[in-house]
């Protein structure tokens, strides 16, 4: 059974998250752990022979210690690259909490040292009329790792987010800074410097950017090691 399961979210769409997925997936190779990755929901799949496949959810499956079919890391696969509840919607598909919380309890029962479990967007996007992706992992009490895009109000999106993750009784195991653009932001320094002093949760790493997609580089970035603390 996986031992460590952690949600993964974003201060909004576009931060980061698989890269960030990905990096801590390959930090925690480079401990010796057996790691699983799940991303439930995935909206922009491209067409190929071996059906609808997203560039997200493959990044994960490579990233992975522990063979795992594409159909266990994306059970829910959409191909018009909009909010997934609209593409649920348009492809005649209903998502709900207790669906994604069955698929995701199908690979806890593996054995591993952590799974990761990819959202989408941010904390409060929508599965459908009545429940947001937020609920999942309340439903199955697991921790969350929010990660922050150093940009321009990111600050004002790093508190609420966090604020709502506690309001909703989870834990937010820690944070990770990810610069998502060429040139840092302004004021780089002071924002880093804030955020570490009010998130309440400890920072996990701070990652530069990269112009081509590297997690195994990304991964030295990172310090991990409270992740499996019990």
């Amino acid at each position: 059974m996986a031992t460590k399961s952690y949600f993964v979210t974003g201060t909004d769409t576009g931060v980061g998250k698989t890269m960030v997925s990905a990096a801590i997936l390959h930090a925690a190779r480079a401990m010796r752990k057996r790691t699983l990755a799940m991303k439930p929901i995935a909206s922009g799949c491209e067409r190929t022979t071996e059906g609808l496949r997203n560039e997200d959810a493959l990044i994960l499956q490579n990233a992975i210690s522990e063979p795992l079919a594409y159909e266990l890391i994306n059970p829910v696969a959409l191909e018009p690259a909009i909010a997934p509840h609209v593409a649920a919607e348009q492809a005649g598909r209903h998502i709900t909490v207790d669906r994604l919380a069955g698929f995701c309890r199908g690979l806890q029962t593996r054995p591993a040292d952590l799974l990761l479990v990819e959202g989408a967007g941010g904390w409060r996007v929508p599965l459908n009329d009545r429940e947001t992706y937020g609920e999942f992992p309340r439903q199955l009490a697991m921790p969350v790792i929010l990660v922050v895009s150093l940009r321009l109000g990111c600050i004002n999106h790093a508190l609420l987010t966090a604020e709502a993750i506690r309001n909703d009784g989870l834990v937010l195991a820690g944070w990770v800074a990810n610069r998502t653009g060429p040139e840092p932001m302004s004021c780089e320094q002071d924002t880093l410097d804030y955020l570490v002093n009010h998130m309440a949760s400890p920072c996990l790493g701070i990652l530069p950017w990269l112009e081509q997609s590297r997690p195994e580089l990304l991964a030295g970035y990172l310090n991990i090691d409270s992740l499996f603390e019990k």
